[in-house]
């Protein structure tokens, strides 16, 4: 299959630096498949250490003139980005569902959302406020805010277009300049979005894309003094090696990582409304979200009727190619995302949980070449299975059964992770206390949504640290300088 599409096909082989589309040093591509079929649907470059160089020689030359830029003219070129995003939603949106596998609507979501993020910031650099400080007679105490410099921003395959926004667009607010390193498995949502900010008329150098050899690459960020932060969303591993490998040079460093999230339902909770909010936000881009439930508590006065109807529900969950009409779930991403979410399951039945549907690849028909899964609720997991610690990233729900608050706040707890947190109740009191008790950065409460642009997103633990999104978001991507100035020499 070939992408019919101007933003992917001008220059799919090539990597943007300094304003420029061009041959990366190896002169190697690599392929990109979709995981819906299996199939070859592109070739990108394949970049590495000397091409990050030149990136980040680019975004350095690029900076005084970004920096410098005045408010208005650095919001006016972010709203023709938020503008074009918008207009070209349709065709980013499949190149996205091809590229990653995602259902098209979810596709089209998240590229609307990505353009709202880039109107956002584009408005909201107008507030990065400082501050005067009252001082002893004849000095004034000023504390001002300034960009870093050169951002090193990597990007997971499982939110493509978002993540890039997201990182983008409060480094650019601002003042800084980009170097962006996009997962290999999901390159052209990210070549579509440098010729919008191309046709945009961003000045050159101010957003620079490398693709390829990810060790190379990551490396060559993290050592250099010239990228001043590093902004990561992926796995826990490597964000943790990324932090190791930025120390010698002591830059900020913001760390999105994994997530383990719980979900509980207490005895007085709106039961439909618990099961459809699961279901949606578990099966969304098929499991495999950070902030996706991955433990699902459930007390024990309404467990038989919480689990009938949640697994008449998911046996609904239409799975299929992106493309086609009415899928809500899509493939994974890869093999071997096949070969963990088994073995977790198999480890649960062979410790006593109950396979209530789900548990298999499909093979059949339109699933023989792509890498799709069952969608699979598991009942009576303990923390005995390996399921209850680890991440599984699929469309696994595995659900625990409970006795009290107490109880389920520590079993939420039991893990590294502290990313996003959700529970159910119609108890003020019980409302109060659980979202005290919950150790983690995000918390929904009768809500499956933690992630809004004016809002701060992030976690604690091994789940990373700072924050995207809201007026946080932007503080993680400027220096605080204190200025004294006497006025009474």
């Amino acid at each position: 299959m070939t992408i019919n599409n101007s933003y992917v096909d001008q220059a799919p082989k090539q990597l943007f630096i300094g304003g420029k589309w061009i041959d990366a040093e190896s002169m190697e591509v690599d392929d990109v498949v979709n995981p819906a079929t299996g199939e070859v649907i592109a070739q990108v470059a394949h970049g590495g250490a000397a091409d990050t160089e030149k990136a980040i020689e680019a975004a350095q030359a690029a900076f005084p003139v970004w920096s410098s830029m005045p408010v208005d003219e650095r919001a006016k070129i972010m709203r023709k980005v938020a503008d074009l995003i918008t207009e070209k939603a349709d065709e980013l949106a499949e190149i996205m569902t091809i590229e990653q596998g995602k259902p098209l609507a979810q596709a089209k979501g998240e590229v609307l959302g990505g353009a709202e993020s880039v109107r956002w910031h584009a408005e909201e650099m107008r507030r990065i406020y400082g501050e005067t400080i009252p001082g002893p007679g004849g000095h004034l105490f000023l504390v001002k805010k300034e960009p870093l410099g050169v951002v090193g921003a990597i990007t997971p395959w499982n939110f493509p277009s978002s993540m890039i926004t997201r990182k983008i667009s409060p480094a650019l607010a601002g003042g800084n300049t980009i170097v962006l390193k996009p997962s290999p498995e999901t390159p052209l949502s990210a070549t579509s979005l440098m010729k919008i900010f191309q046709e945009a008329g961003i000045p050159d150098g101010v957003v620079n894309l490398v693709i390829g050899d990810a060790p190379a690459i990551g490396k060559a960020l993290t050592s250099s003094n010239v990228v001043r932060k590093i902004t990561f969303t992926g796995s826990t591993g490597v964000g943790k090696m990324l932090f190791g490998q930025s120390a010698d040079t002591l830059k900020k460093v913001s760390l999105e990582l994994g997530g383990h999230a719980p979900f509980i339902v207490f005895d007085d909770a709106p039961v439909d409304q618990a099961v459809t909010d699961l279901v949606s936000s578990k099966f969304r881009n098929n499991g495999q979200v950070c902030t996706s439930p991955n433990r699902i508590f459930v007390h024990e006065s309404i467990f038989d009727e919480f689990t009938d109807k949640l697994v008449s529900a998911v046996k609904k969950v239409k799975v299929g190619n992106g493309l086609e009409e009415g899928v809500d779930a899509g493939p994974l991403i890869r093999e071997d995302a096949i070969g963990k979410i088994q073995r977790q399951i198999n480890d649960s039945v062979e410790k006593g949980a109950l396979l209530a549907t789900g548990g298999k690849r499909l093979t059949d028909g339109d699933y023989a070449n792509g890498y799709y899964y069952a969608p699979t609720v598991l009942i009576g997991v303990t923390n005995k299975m390996d399921i209850f610690y680890q991440e599984t990233f699929g469309p696994v729900l595995p659900v625990i059964k409970f006795k009290d608050t107490d109880e389920v706040i520590n079993m939420a707890n039991d893990t590294n992770y502290g990313l996003a947190s959700y529970f159910y109740t119609l108890d003020l009191k019980r409302i109060a206390k659980v979202s005290q008790g919950l150790q983690y950065g995000m918390v929904g409460v009768n809500s499956n949504t933690v992630a809004y642009t004016q809002t701060p997103f992030g976690g604690v633990k091994h789940s990373g640290f700072g924050r995207e999104n809201g007026h946080q978001g932007i503080d993680d991507y400027v220096n605080v300088k204190f200025i004294n100035l006497n006025y009474g020499i």
